[in-house]
């Protein structure tokens, strides 16, 4: 990953009842570390160096449908491109376990991105995508609202460093 990433974001839901779904992967990976998260733009966010970048992390906490409104209102106040901003979601089209970057591109029906990309009027922004797979049968809404299985809850670590190296 060659771009110098100025803001990541985590997207997630709120509510404890989201807490440990894989549609919350990322939020997964935002709180791997212990971080000084504070309020505003609708959610929490909080800065941190990495290789010797200064980068601001936001965890939008509305809803994920709505991610664009607190990521919209991040980058008017820290003057950021949208090319400037990774975006850490979970990925359907990804098997479990798999952590991919990507630059632009379609949504892959990402409730989130969409919302994002309507908020900052294009797609070209990064994505970390973490592989959460599709359900073996039924309904998609209820397998990224669901929680990770036991072996998937235990591998779930490793997941997480793999998206720390590209971020």
């Amino acid at each position: 990953m060659n771009q110098p990433y100025k803001m990541i974001v985590f997207l997630g839901n709120p509510g404890k009842q989201y807490e440990k779904t894989r549609h919350n992967a990322a939020w997964r990976l935002a709180d791997a570390r212990d971080r000084s998260w504070q309020k505003k733009f609708n959610g929490l966010w909080c800065r941190e160096t990495r290789g010797g970048d200064q980068k601001i992390l936001l965890k939008p906490h509305t809803m994920m449908n709505l991610s664009g409104e607190s990521v919209r209102k991040a980058l008017d106040f820290f003057k950021i491109q949208p090319g400037e901003v990774l975006v850490a979601h979970d990925e359907l089209e990804l098997p479990f376990g798999e952590v991919q970057y990507r630059f632009a591109g379609g949504l892959a029906g990402h409730n989130g991105l969409r919302s994002i990309k309507q908020h900052l009027g294009t797609d070209q922004f990064g994505r970390l995508r973490l592989g959460i797979g599709r359900p073996p049968h039924g309904d998609v809404t209820r397998w990224v609202l669901s929680p990770f299985s036991a072996q998937e809850e235990a591998e779930l670590e490793d997941v997480i460093a793999k998206g720390e190296e590209l971020f």
